[in-house]
């Protein structure tokens, strides 16, 4: 039976291109929301999903960690896709004719320059792919999306700008999730995600990352996020390079647990060969 991989969005979204690079012969199913790739996935009805966590131009997706915190899956897998927007617009449309511009808010940010300098209205859409849909059905020749090529191809529309992104090197982190751990080899280069909460006493993150130091590991990500429900409480996402298996990361997770109330391994995975610089 063929394996499933669910993305947020429509066709022709950056996630699903994602999909088709990291887990080319899986089928791709699409979903409106986050937390419905998470559902999807323990429900039991796809094998995988795949999630964007962060952004090289507009940085965090909060929504992803926070809905990594509140459900019990793993990371398995990540991968790093290069993002090129188009500015779409509907057949026939002209660049001087253009007035708004709609798209993910993401997509939005990484093209802030490029926006600013033509002096257009920014409309924030749930879906890059979703904009260029969108766009297609209202038929405005002065309204325009930031999408993928991809997506003027399905949804018959003109590319009036290629590579408008600020960044040249615009490159989206995803994570691969599933129900059960992944099984890396300790001899290919690993990362581990780690979610902990430190105990409220003087330096206790410090503390905790100094395990980290002395024992030579790389830490790769750190992110604090709110524990919803508890004021002015957090909790840390840590990625490092690493497997829990080495004397190292043993070492260095051993210390960790000193100054938590809660530790948790996220998943250890194959780190990812096509990371961008």
């Amino acid at each position: 039976m063929q394996k499933t991989i669910a993305f947020q969005g429509i066709r022709g979204a950056y996630s699903e291109q994602a999909c088709r690079e990291k887990m080319p012969d899986c089928l791709h199913v699409p979903c409106k929301t986050f937390e419905d790739i998470f559902q999807q996935v323990e429900d039991g009805l796809v094998d995988w999903g795949m999630l964007p966590v962060e952004n090289s131009v507009a940085g965090v997706v909060s929504d992803s960690y926070d809905l990594l915190a509140r459900h019990n899956l793993f990371i398995v897998g990540e991968h790093y896709q290069r993002v090129r927007h188009c500015l779409l617009g509907i057949r026939g449309a002209r660049l001087e004719q253009i007035r708004t511009v709609y798209s993910h808010p993401q997509a939005l940010a990484q093209c802030h320059a490029f926006i600013r300098q033509q002096g257009w209205e920014r409309q924030a859409a749930y879906d890059t792919a979703g904009a260029a849909a969108d766009l297609l059905q209202r038929g405005n020749p002065t309204e325009a999306a930031l999408a993928s090529a991809l997506c003027a191809e399905l949804y018959q529309l003109d590319i009036l700008g290629q590579d408008v992104q600020d960044s040249p090197l615009n490159t989206t982190r995803f994570l691969l999730i599933a129900r059960d751990k992944a099984q890396p080899s300790p001899d290919l280069p690993c990362k581990t995600s780690l979610l902990f909460e430190v105990r409220n006493i003087p330096a206790a993150l410090y503390k905790c990352l100094g395990g980290f130091a002395t024992n030579g590991i790389n830490l790769t990500r750190l992110e604090s996020r709110p524990i919803p429900g508890r004021h002015w409480s957090y909790h840390f996402y840590l990625d490092f390079q690493g497997h829990p298996d080495d004397t190292d990361c043993q070492l260095a997770m051993e210390e960790i647990s000193f100054f938590t109330d809660s530790l948790k391994i996220l998943g250890c995975y194959q780190e990812a060969s096509n990371q961008m610089e």
